[in-house]
C-alpha cells in the first residue's frame, strides 16, 4: 500500500472464527498503481479488497467491495457486512447483487453470512440502526417508506440467514413493513 499522511480511523471489533479481529473505519492511502494487484496471491488480494473497501472515497470502497462478495473467506465477511451500514445507495446495491445467495436458504452465503452475525450481535444491531439512520437523513425523499428501501430488503435478508443459523427468530432494529391499506 501507498504511504499515507493520514492514520486510519478508529478500529471496530467483531468475532472471526473465535479470534476478535480490529477492522479499521477508514484509510486514506492512494490504491496501488500498475499491475501490483496482479502480482499478489489470491489470499493477499482478497486481503487488499478487504482493506480498501475501508477507504475514504465510497467509488474505491465499491471497486473493492464488488471484488469482495464473491469470497467465502470468513474474515471478509465483517468488511462486506460493516459496508451495508453506510449512506451510498450504489454499494447497498452492489452488496445484494454481489450476494445473490443470501436469499437462498441453506446457500453457502447464507449459511456464511448468518453465521457471523450470530456470533456478532452488537455489530449487527448497529449495522442495522444505521440503515435506518441513513435512509431517514439520506434517502427518504427517494423511497419514503422504509421497507422499500434497498437497504431493508438487504437489513431482512442478513436477519434471516442469522435467524435461519440460530434456529431462532432475530432481533429487528428496522422499521417493520407497514400495509398501506391497514390503519
Amino acid at each position: 500500500m501507498p504511504a499515507t499522511a493520514h492514520a486510519p480511523m478508529w478500529p471496530f471489533h467483531v468475532e472471526v472464527l473465535g479470534e476478535t479481529v480490529a477492522v479499521t473505519s477508514r484509510i486514506y492511502h492512494d490504491e496501488p498503481q500498475g499491475r501490483v494487484e496482479s502480482t499478489l496471491t489470491g489470499t493477499q488480494q482478497v486481503v487488499l479488497h478487504c482493506l480498501y473497501s475501508r477507504h475514504h472515497d465510497g467509488r474505491v470502497r465499491q471497486r473493492h467491495l464488488e471484488q469482495l462478495t464473491a469470497s467465502q473467506e470468513p474474515w471478509a465477511v465483517p468488511f462486506v457486512v460493516q459496508l451495508a451500514g453506510e449512506y451510498v445507495l450504489e454499494i447497498i446495491q452492489a452488496i445484494t447483487r454481489g450476494l445473490p445467495g443470501l436469499m437462498v436458504p441453506g446457500s453457502p452465503q447464507r449459511v456464511l453470512y448468518g453465521g457471523f452475525i450470530i456470533r456478532n450481535p452488537e455489530f449487527f444491531a448497529r449495522t442495522q440502526r444505521r440503515i435506518v439512520s441513513y435512509w431517514s437523513c439520506y434517502h427518504r425523499y427517494r423511497y419514503p417508506v422504509f421497507s422499500a428501501y434497498p437497504g431493508s430488503a438487504l437489513a431482512e435478508a442478513l436477519r434471516s440467514a442469522a435467524a435461519e443459523q440460530s434456529g431462532a427468530r432475530w432481533p429487528r432494529h428496522t422499521p417493520r413493513a407497514v400495509d398501506p391499506g391497514v390503519r
